[in-house]
Parts: structure tokens; sequence; C-alpha cells
């Protein structure tokens, strides 16, 4: 593999869909724990949801407009049914609550009792789901060149994808930009601080935390139809590491900003895709093989982050007056 190759790989990285998708589940995670201070340990549940209600959706010939405001119905009945039950209590319940339920999505998505609506553990098919998304596109078919980067214009791994992706996540990144200085932010993050004195000025403590619930649910439900385009839908896919990595990337940015889950989506899978690639040149295959690379990869990123929480708290572009890994 020759090096602008591997320098293609590794900043094609900044634009990529994947990178684009957890972008905006941290959004979202941000509004829950940013601004409200919501432990919320299951974001691909939203995720998931999103992705099913999407693709199932389109499997049955809904247009795309319908399939996306179904995926949001679904998000939307999600956090209802999981903030009703715990967001009078505290946060350790709601983090329970919600890595426990995305389980059960993904367990119930991947049943075979489930096969015949969500395709059971083998997920389903990519073409199934992105007919109408593709024809969408005012690209012409064929692959373009942009500076190093060679893609199709239209189909899977896409230019077109990548411009979907991205003017969405500028899109959310603006809304909270708003929200965060709007009268709505300013008592979601009071009761971030402290939750009694917003209840003591007459407020509805819970009716704003299930609202945050909802919205930062809505976000989640695009990441994971942003997620499932380029690929297929597969319940183990979206599993707890998901929302792993979507914590990951949140604290990594900085919580509480408005372009910290951007910057930290880039800064993740930009330095993975660099490690993962210099060790397979550097390395001969036959002292450490293909998948301990993957492996290595990720310890030697960890590392990184280990370094990041003990010299820098907030986060890259965090406030220590705001947020910080030890809250």
């Amino acid at each position: 593999m020759d090096t602008m190759t591997i320098i293609a790989n590794i900043l094609g990285e900044l634009f990529a869909p994947t990178t684009a998708a957890y972008a905006l589940a941290a959004i979202g995670l941000n509004i829950h724990f940013g601004m409200t201070g919501l432990m919320n340990m299951g974001q691909a549940g939203f995720m998931l949801l999103g992705a099913y209600g999407f693709a199932i959706t389109q499997m049955h010939g809904a247009n795309l407009f319908t399939s996306v405001l179904f995926a949001l119905l679904l998000a939307a009945i999600y956090a209802l049914l999981l903030g009703i039950p715990t967001l009078k209590l505290g946060p350790d319940y709601l983090a329970m609550v919600t890595l426990a339920a995305a389980e059960i999505v993904r367990i119930v998505g991947r049943s075979t009792s489930m096969t015949n609506v969500t395709g059971g553990s083998a997920g389903i098919a990519p073409q199934d789901f992105t007919t109408q998304f593709e024809d969408l596109s005012p690209l012409p078919d064929g692959t373009s060149t942009f500076l190093i980067w060679t893609y199709n214009n239209n189909i899977a791994n896409s230019w077109w994808l990548r411009i979907v992706a991205w003017v969405l996540v500028a899109l959310c990144a603006f809304l909270c930009w708003r929200w965060f200085r709007s009268p709505w932010g300013r008592v979601l993050k009071g009761i971030r601080e402290d939750e009694n004195a917003i209840r003591s000025l007459g407020k509805s403590v819970t009716k704003y935390k299930m609202q945050a619930l909802i919205v930062g649910g809505f976000f989640g439900a695009l990441a994971g139809i942003v997620f499932i385009l380029p690929r297929s839908l597969n319940p183990d896919s979206l599993g707890r590491t998901v929302t792993f990595y979507t914590w990951t990337i949140l604290l990594l940015g900085g919580a509480a900003t408005v372009m910290g889950p951007i910057l930290g989506s880039c800064v993740l899978w930009v330095l993975l895709t660099a490690v993962k690639e210099t060790m397979r040149v550097s390395i001969p295959p036959t002292v450490v093989s293909s998948n301990q690379i993957e492996a290595l990869g990720w310890v030697i990123v960890g590392i990184a982050l280990m370094l990041l929480v003990i010299f820098r708290p907030q986060g890259i572009l965090g406030n220590k007056k705001e947020l910080a890994f030890h809250g």
C-alpha cells in the first residue's frame, strides 16, 4: 500500500459517514448528559430503533420522509417508556434502565421469532432500504475524485451519503447552538447543576428531563439511519460498544460544548485509523496478525484517552467550569 493511499484512508475518516453517524449520536448524548445531566448508557438503543424504523418502512415501500418520521416516532416512544418510570428517581436508575433497554432492543431484533420483520441475526441487506435514498441523489452515476479521495457518487459508501450526513450534522449542531443559548437550554443546564433550585422556581423538572431525553433520542435515531446506509443493518453492530464509543467521543471532544461531539468523532476515528494503518505498514504480518492489529489499535488509542483523562479531564474543547470526566 503506497503512502498516498494510507494518507487518503486516514484523512478520509474526517468526513466518513460512520464518523458523521457517531457525531450525531454524540450530539444527542450531549443533550442528555452535557445539557441536562442525564446518564443515558444506552444511546445504541435509540440508534437501533431508528435504523429499524427506517429500514423496515423502506422495505414496505414507504417514502423517505415517512421512514424518517417513523424512526423519530419510535425514538420518542422509546424515550417515554424509559423516562416515565425513571426520571423522578436518581441518575443511577436511568443509567441502568437505558443500558438494559438497549440490550433488550438488540436481543429482540436478532431473535429468530422476529426474522420476518427484522431479519433476525442476519439483519437486513442494504439493497432493501437504500434504493430510494440513492435514487434521490442529483449526482451522476459512477465515481468522482476530489483531491486524494475517490468514491462512488451514489452507491453505498458514497459522496452523496457523505454530503447528506454532514449537512445533517451541521444542521443538528446549529440547532444545539441555538438551544444552548435559549431559555429552554438554560433550564436544562440549571437542572444539571441543581434540579432542586429549578424545582423551587416552579419548573417541572421531570417534564424538562423528558423533553431532553426525547430530543436527544431523535438525534440518536438519525445517527442510526446514517450508520446503516453504507452497510447492512445488523443488530449486533449497534450493541453496547457503540454506546461506549459515543461516550468516548463526547467526553473526548468536550461535553456541554457545541462542537465537542463533532471534533471528538473526527479525532477518535482518524487517530484509530492512523494507528492501525501505521502498524500494518511497519509491522510484518508474521509478527502481528491483522486481528491483533485491530486489538492493538484500540489499546493504543485507549492509552491516549487515559492520558487525556489525566491531563485534560474536561475534554479538548470543554470548560472545567462546565463538565469534566470526573463530573
